[in-house]
């Protein structure tokens, strides 16, 4: 491993990706979608969103840069839009599940969506009509356009086999894919090819968005796999070979792997103020074992905002040289946490993992352009940052 990549590999402060989607850039893409503006204003405004979202989290002190995931709708458009092969009719870009997302809009609550519903590909649950094949690198482009920008170094963010394969309609794609296995053999190469890419264009920190784990202790997710004739256990066996097999082997540079329960966020009707929602519910005991042991890649982004989480024990089971981060910041609350609550969170995680092998950031991304859910002020967000930066200065001296 070069001495960039260890160093890395060893950060004491990290981040998701999505950032707060800039009011200027909100109106452009309304206006956009309108058709007041064209496609060439519309990456105008974006270039200049990316490049002051740069300026910002190199001044705040962040190690780890992102484009802020801004020239998405979703985050789950780096492998959506990067391969052909789905069926992509009409109403999978226009579709009722695209626009409205959860169904349910309680606050503080479940927020349920119709996977089967119209809706794009992962976003929703899409048959192939045909073997998946890349057809663009989102990642690189967005790669390719920050780095510039940038005197710190930039990371990206690709989506995890597993997340890809639960929101693959195998059932209706037989007559292409075989079997789950097929399907996520293909998978793997796609995102090995769009790896190396990365790395030729000089990126060395690469996120996987793999939230798609928790659903193996969330009971309602295990009753919808065996209600589609699926092995629970088998799905999560060939998810964590899928992970690995897809990082292995490139040298040089680091992997991180997110896992967390959904950034589902809802107006409180009484407020007005952002609250929180999720997707899935459940602790990461029961699959801990498994899950931190076997994966190897070199970090673990870990949701660890509030008691849905559990407790900091599971940590015992991560391997020797990976690193914890815990996502102790919400994105899904207005205040910044207090110093003192996050330094006291991370000493009680230390009496499960060495203080080497953690380190701190947001549970989740906070939002980007996602047209569905609201989202805290850019403000807040910044100020969510500094208290990262100044509690890891204090913890790791």
């Amino acid at each position: 491993m070069s001495d960039e990549s260890s160093s890395l590999a060893a950060l004491r402060i990290d981040q998701v990706g999505g950032l707060v989607g800039p009011a200027d850039l909100r109106e452009a893409t309304r206006r956009f979608e309108a058709g007041e503006i064209g496609a060439d204003a519309l990456r105008a405004a974006e270039d200049a969103a990316i490049e002051a979202v740069l300026r910002r989290q190199e001044e705040i002190g962040l190690p780890i840069l992102s484009d802020g995931e801004l020239r998405r709708k979703n985050f789950q458009e780096s492998f959506a839009l990067a391969v052909s092969g789905y069926d992509t009719g009409a109403d999978a870009v226009t579709g009722a599940a695209y626009r409205q997302g959860s169904i349910n809009r309680a606050p503080s609550a479940r927020a349920e969506q119709d996977f089967g519903a119209a809706g794009p590909p992962v976003f929703t649950r899409r048959p192939v009509v045909e073997p998946l094949r890349l057809i663009r690198n989102v990642a690189l482009e967005e790669y390719a356009f920050s780095s510039r920008h940038a005197a710190t170094p930039v990371k990206v963010a690709l989506m995890s086999p597993d997340r890809i394969s639960q929101r693959y309609a195998w059932e209706d794609s037989l007559d292409v894919y075989p079997d789950m296995d097929a399907f996520v053999a293909d998978v793997v190469a796609i995102g090995r090819e769009m790896i190396q890419q990365l790395i030729d264009a000089g990126c060395r920190y690469i996120q996987i968005d793999a939230p798609g784990y928790t659903a193996y202790v969330d009971e309602v997710s295990l009753e919808r796999m065996r209600a589609r004739g699926e092995d629970p256990e088998e799905n999560l066996a060939r998810s964590i070979r899928a992970d690995n097999a897809m990082v292995e082997g490139f040298d040089g540079v680091t992997f991180g792997l997110h896992i967390c329960k959904g950034n589902a966020r809802t107006l409180d009707p009484a407020t007005g103020r952002v609250v929180r929602q999720w997707h899935r519910e459940g602790a990461y005991d029961a699959i801990a074992e498994r899950l931190f042991s076997e994966l190897t890649h070199d970090r673990l982004l870990l949701e660890y905002d509030d008691e849905r989480s559990g407790g900091f024990e599971p940590l015992r089971f991560v391997r020797k040289g990976t690193v914890a981060v815990l996502g102790l910041v919400s994105t899904k609350t207005h205040e910044a946490e207090a110093a003192a609550a996050l330094k006291a969170r991370i000493a009680e995680a230390e009496r499960h993992l060495p203080l080497d092998q953690l380190a701190l950031s947001p549970q989740c991304g906070f939002g980007g352009m996602d047209p569905i859910h609201p989202q805290i002020s850019e403000e807040e967000q910044w100020r969510k940052f500094d208290r990262i930066v100044e509690t890891a200065r204090d913890v790791w001296r």
